[in-house]
């Protein structure tokens, strides 16, 4: 159980610093491509696309083979993939944003890009952009446990959820389902299993609710 707890701290706080830094970069590009548009845009589009082709899992196993399974690798390597997602998104919303009549005014204004990016763009694409991160995260941590449990993700001594199924799953050719009490051994895997379909189902619910909170949707 103190293993338990203990990968819970890992593997959530790297998945939360990898989401983080994959919406740092991938909004932040986003939402420039479409706000300066130009020749920005199809070039950072083009970018995107060269990288969404490649399997994520392939290219995050190859990159990580090559440069090592340190922790800070893993997740500069799944923050980029994943940048390329909230790119798309991003760039989505802000291109139809910036079709309204309210930024032509703040144009005329004489705003500038950042100005029109953090206080016109930002605020009115908030609520697609929580629940997609929300969703990015769930997808970042079963990334990183699917990493860990082929070996490739964090390593041990250190603890984590996927690296403990793949030890725990050893136990279950050695249980003996005749009773509970050694049935035991083979119901083992199931214990960080079920954290993390646990937390990946909590963290939609919260996503849902806080989506429809800002929404300002009445029941």
């Amino acid at each position: 159980m103190s293993r338990l707890i203990y990968g819970a701290r890992n593997t959530v706080g790297i998945a939360l610093v990898t989401t983080a830094l994959a919406f740092t970069l991938g909004a932040s590009f986003g939402l420039l491509a479409a706000t300066v548009g130009g020749w920005f845009d199809p070039i950072a589009s083009r970018v995107v696309d060269v990288l969404m082709a490649i399997p994520p899992l392939i290219f995050a196993l190859l990159i990580l083979t090559i440069t090592g399974t340190s922790i800070i690798a893993l997740i500069l390597v799944i923050a980029v993939l994943d940048s390329t997602r909230v790119f798309r998104l991003s760039r989505a919303v802000a291109q139809g944003i910036l079709t309204m009549d309210y930024i032509e005014v703040a144009r005329m204004r004489g705003e500038g890009l950042f100005w029109l990016v953090r206080k016109e763009v930002l605020p009115n694409a908030a609520a697609p952009l929580i629940a997609e991160f929300g969703l990015r995260f769930c997808f970042v941590f079963l990334f990183i446990s699917a990493l860990s449990f082929l070996g490739l993700g964090i390593q041990p001594p250190t603890a984590d959820w996927g690296g403990m199924v793949r030890e725990s799953a050893k136990l279950i050719g050695f249980a003996n389902f005749a009773t509970w009490q050694t049935a035991t051994f083979g119901l083992a895997p199931l214990l960080p299993a079920g954290a993390i379909a646990l937390l990946t189902i909590g963290v939609n619910l919260i996503v849902d609710w806080v989506l429809h909170m800002s929404s300002g949707l009445k029941d």
